[in-house]
């Protein structure tokens, strides 16, 4: 079958689907040979690697291209040969070289050490939102050349400048932003000096199970086969649905008109537990939900005193116990349970009278107003209304301004907001991935999300580059620990909770694996 035809038969399938959900009466059960997923999707800004940083988008790339090495799905802190079928540390301790194993792109191309130097150096010359991963390894735009360089067709070296050890740099080569594209695919699509990033954005150039066929933007996103993978998928096609109704997630999950259904509430989830069919998954997760202020926006949001009372202003325990029922738990660190160093205490609670007492000695006059900015999808609606309850017995009034999450994403990325809720999933499996996130800022250069609350932290930022070179795991630990201690007191991040994904799947869906990190979503085993 031609591709031509091929395509025109997905299509084809894609548009039959679409009609079935949209007649809520009739069972329309998905075809054997494809996998359809109702989520939300709305959050997805861009499927390039170099860029794409939202819960669609990393969820995806797992299947659509490789890395020179991946996590174990079993256990993420094992690192394992990917693209590369070997490699070996440099004497100096501050390289890499990868003897590429056989693969192809899915356009027949094969994967060379040339893919390897684009793909990396495209990334951090892009420097979109996930750039700030690859410069822990001091590599910036105008270093990056000369440290990624082909040694012969089948071998690569990479050499940096970061005082760290080539198992942190393996690291970070597992996390999304270091996938290989196909440079000779990839680079007659660019334009105006972008890399083909404008190209990159809603297509695909990996050597992963699939291929994205096609993707509309709020509406879907259709995967096929890789005919050129060494790993050959068992389906044809995944179609990822977007359904932003929870709902009618529900609905086409329970009639047979989706195989796999996300994010769906408590209330959802119980109610599916005892049907035939269909079986729940609770898998857990790495993903912490925090609020993000921007320290920018006026003086009060800037006050210390207003990010210490905020933490008080929070009912964990109601959110966990009577809205979230079993998604999640209370954290109030930046590590996640499960990483080294996590701290596990819930040193904060709900005491509106601790709030006001802080307030007032602070100089911040009651009643206000926040301008609260949310993504428009559960659960993040149902936490904000509670954070809204919660803060107006403190005289502060939460606005709630729902939106599409691609666009609450780019105001955050922006600085354009006062407030909002956020979630963050580690990149990579060391805790150097989410301290460099909060609390790295020394003047502003790095995309983190210290930098999104206007939070300069120059002593903080040192003394997250000490624990990322520190060599003795116990001690390195304690740093971690040290880091988040400080930034549990005093910080424009209200860190409140930990996820337990729970992911409702028909019974004629088998080999569906989903691990602890955002990435680890994989769709290539599954068979129906």
């Amino acid at each position: 079958m031609s591709i031509i035809s091929s395509r025109a038969k997905l299509l084809g399938t894609v548009f039959s689907l679409a009609l079935a959900f949209s007649a809520p009466v009739v069972h329309a059960e998905t075809p054997p040979n494809v996998l359809v997923v109702a989520q939300s999707i709305d959050d997805a800004v861009s499927f390039d690697p170099a860029e794409g940083f939202e819960l669609t988008t990393v969820q995806s790339f797992n299947n659509i291209y490789q890395r020179l090495v991946q996590s174990n799905r079993d256990d993420g802190t094992k690192i394992e040969a990917a693209l590369a079928a070997s490699w070996e540390a440099g004497s100096d301790g501050k390289s890499l070289t990868f003897t590429l194993a056989d693969a192809k792109f899915a356009s027949g191309n094969p994967v060379r050490p040339e893919d390897v130097i684009f793909s990396l150096t495209r990334a951090v010359k892009l420097n979109k939102s996930p750039a700030f991963i690859l410069n822990e390894l001091g590599w910036k735009a105008d270093n990056v050349d000369a440290a990624i360089t082909k040694v012969d067709d089948k071998h690569v070296k990479l050499t940096w400048t970061a005082d760290v050890g080539s198992g942190f740099a393996l690291s970070i080569l597992t996390a999304p932003i270091a996938s290989i594209v196909d440079e000779q695919t990839v680079s007659t699509q660019a334009k105006d000096n972008d890399f083909g990033n404008g190209w990159l954005k809603t297509n695909s150039a990996g050597s992963g199970a699939y291929t994205i066929a096609t993707y509309t933007p709020h509406e879907a996103l259709v995967l096929q086969a890789n005919a050129s993978s060494s790993d050959k998928p068992t389906l044809e096609s995944i179609i990822i649905r977007n359904v932003p109704d929870v709902g009618a997630r529900r609905l086409l999950v329970e009639q047979g008109d989706a195989d796999i259904a996300r994010g769906l509430s408590a209330d959802q989830i119980e109610a599916l537990k005892d049907k035939s069919g269909i079986k729940v998954l609770s898998v857990p997760s790495a993903r912490q939900d925090y609020i993000l202020l921007n320290s920018k926006a006026n003086p009060t949001l800037g006050n210390p005193a207003f990010w210490e009372a905020a933490r008080y202003l929070v009912d964990y325990d109601g959110i966990t116990k009577n809205l979230l029922r079993g998604q999640s738990s209370v954290h109030q660190a930046f590590l996640p349970n499960g990483f080294p160093g996590a701290l596990s205490g819930t040193p904060f609670k709900l005491d509106v009278e601790k709030a006001k007492k802080i307030l007032a000695d602070g100089g911040i006059k009651t009643p206000f107003k926040i301008e609260f900015i949310v993504f428009n999808d559960q659960p993040f609606l149902s936490i904000a209304q509670s954070l809204q309850s919660t803060f107006a017995q403190a005289g502060i009034t939460l606005d709630i301004q729902p939106g599409v999450a691609s666009d609450i994403y780019a105001r955050g990325r922006a600085g354009k907001f006062e407030m909002t809720l956020r979630y963050w999933i580690p990149d990579y499996f060391d805790a150097h991935s989410n301290a460099s996130a909060f609390a790295i800022n020394k003047d502003n250069s790095a995309n983190t999300v210290a930098k999104q609350a206007g939070w300069v932290i120059p002593e903080l930022t040192d003394e997250t580059l000490a624990a990322v070179k520190e060599q003795d795991a116990a001690k390195r630990a304690a740093l971690y620990q040290d880091l988040q201690k400080k930034i549990q007191a005093s910080s424009p991040f209200v860190f409140m909770l930990q996820g337990n994904d729970q992911v409702v799947i028909s019974d004629k869906v088998k080999n569906y694996a989903q691990g602890l990190n955002a990435d680890q979503v994989y769709y290539d085993k599954v068979a129906k």
